[in-house]
This record gives C-alpha cells, sequence and structure tokens, in this order.
C-alpha cells in the first residue's frame, strides 16, 4: 500500500470557539497547529477562515495571513476550503483561489446539511473549477452522497476536469449518506479510475471510517471540523486526532506520508519545482 495521507481540517464553518477551547480560530493559531499537526503525523492542513470574534470569512487577505502563518510553521500541503459557510456567494467561495493553494475543495453536489440546505449547483461547481483551472489549483472532489461521483463525471465530460482526481468521501453529516463500511465500499467502488481516496467521518465515526480506510488503502481525514472529542465526554486538540490515525496505521504496518510523499501520490509538484511562495 501506498504510505497513509492524514489530512487535518481544524477549523471548520460550523464550530464554534465556545464549543472548544482548542478551536485555531486565528491565523497565529492556525499557524501553531500546523507545526503540531506536522509533528503528529499529517500531510495536508484543510483551510477554513475566521474573524477575531470567531465569525466565519472568506476574506482573501485573512486567508492571505493564514497561508503565511501555515508556511512558516512547516511544509504541509495547503488545501483551501471553498465550500466557505452556508450562506455564501460562489464569488465569495472562488475569491480566495488567488492565492494559489496548492489545493481546494470541490464540493460535487448540493446536499442538505443538518436544518440548512449547502448549495452546490451546476453553474457554482463550475464557477469553482474555472477559477481553480485559472490559478493552476488542484482540486479535491468532496463527495457527501453517491450521486455526486456521478456530477463529478458530467463535469469531466465538460471539460472541466480530468481524470483520475483525489476524492474526499464525507459520511456522517445529518442529510448525507450514512458513515458505514458498506456505504464507503460502495462509494470506492464507483469511483473513477485510478482516483485517490480519503475518508472523512463525522462525530464518533471519525475512528470507525478512520481504521476501514487504514485497511483498505485509502487515506484519512481527522479534526475538529469534524470530530470535537478524542474519546466520550473529553475534547480533543488536532494533533491528537492525527496522532491516533498514525499510531493505528504503524501497527498495522503502514507508514504515514511526509507531505512530499502525498505529493508524489497525489501528482502535485514538489515545492522546489518551480511553484512560487504567496
Amino acid at each position: 500500500m501506498n504510505p497513509l495521507i492524514i489530512t487535518c481540517a481544524p477549523v471548520g464553518a460550523e464550530v464554534r470557539p465556545d464549543q472548544t477551547p482548542y478551536l485555531p480560530y486565528t491565523p497565529a493559531l492556525l499557524g501553531e497547529t500546523a507545526r503540531a499537526i506536522r509533528e503528529a503525523g499529517a500531510s495536508i492542513i484543510h483551510v477554513h477562515c475566521r474573524n477575531d470574534d470567531g465569525t466565519n470569512t472568506h476574506s482573501v487577505e485573512r486567508f492571505r495571513e493564514a497561508y503565511d502563518a501555515i508556511r512558516e510553521n512547516g511544509d504541509l500541503i495547503v488545501q483551501f476550503s471553498t465550500g466557505g459557510a452556508i450562506g455564501m456567494t460562489p464569488q465569495e467561495r472562488a475569491g480566495v483561489l488567488e492565492l494559489r493553494p496548492e489545493m481546494a475543495t470541490l464540493t460535487c453536489g448540493s446536499v442538505n446539511f443538518g436544518e440548512e440546505i449547502f448549495e452546490n449547483s451546476f453553474p457554482i461547481m463550475r464557477t469553482l473549477l474555472k477559477k481553480m483551472n485559472e490559478f493552476g489549483v488542484r482540486p479535491e472532489l468532496e463527495i457527501f452522497d453517491k450521486g455526486h461521483i456521478a456530477n463529478a463525471r458530467k463535469l469531466a465530460r465538460e471539460r472541466l476536469l480530468s481524470f483520475p482526481q483525489h476524492v474526499d468521501l464525507v459520511l456522517g453529516v445529518p442529510g448525507g449518506l450514512e458513515a458505514t463500511v458498506s456505504n464507503l465500499a460502495d462509494l470506492v467502488d464507483h469511483l473513477p479510475e485510478g482516483c485517490t481516496w480519503s475518508v472523512a467521518g463525522i462525530g464518533r465515526q471519525q475512528l470507525a471510517m478512520a481504521m476501514t480506510a487504514i485497511a483498505m488503502g485509502g487515506h484519512v481525514r481527522v479534526g475538529l471540523e469534524d470530530n470535537l472529542h478524542y474519546s466520550r465526554g473529553r475534547l480533543a486538540r488536532n494533533e491528537e486526532l492525527v496522532a491516533r490515525v498514525a499510531r493505528i496505521a504503524a501497527e498495522a504496518g503502514r507508514s504515514v506520508a511526509t507531505p512530499d510523499q502525498a505529493r508524489k501520490i497525489l501528482g502535485l509538484p514538489l515545492p522546489d519545482a518551480g511553484r512560487a511562495a504567496v
């Protein structure tokens, strides 16, 4: 098996600072978290940004500050969210791509998200993909339901993306596909040939999905965006969630990818291959 790529999603758009003292909601805290999760075994950091009061923002300047803080603290692959927060316009969500992160997420369809709707119509997806293509940003396809794979294939037929791609299977969101082993296996079986994949299990399912992915040869996403707890009644730190997955992988005889090993697996250029810093 390839080494295990561990993505950490440390912030997200839904978790409030009053829910946990460990949420890194400022650029400085994101930089500190980047160093800690890198030491724990992560190779990708998935970035949302917040204002100083903890509210959501997709300000280009705030993302620039976060990007710089992460870069000052290590060599992680920086992956921006283009999902933002529910209610943001497509233009807001796409604006941060001008900073040219190595990767950015593309959610491949609308989904009920608790009591709200996370809207990702084809016009929105096309807008985001065109900006990614313009700025040379590699998409990670976010799949919340099986029909989202069909949507991604349609975008490929329109030549807005090509396969294989890296895919993140997000399971357990209220309103999306349940986080079960059978659902995960079914989605993997229906991915276009050659795609790499990771799984993000929500809440208490994070660990079970991570263990399944390790055994199946996939990759793993963890972090406070998806799960606040290390165990029942105990809040987690992002680096603890990463370290646990790295330890389980080691017990299973699977090594953990460094950021540069992850770049090779995902087909990303190495930092010394001419990619300019922002």
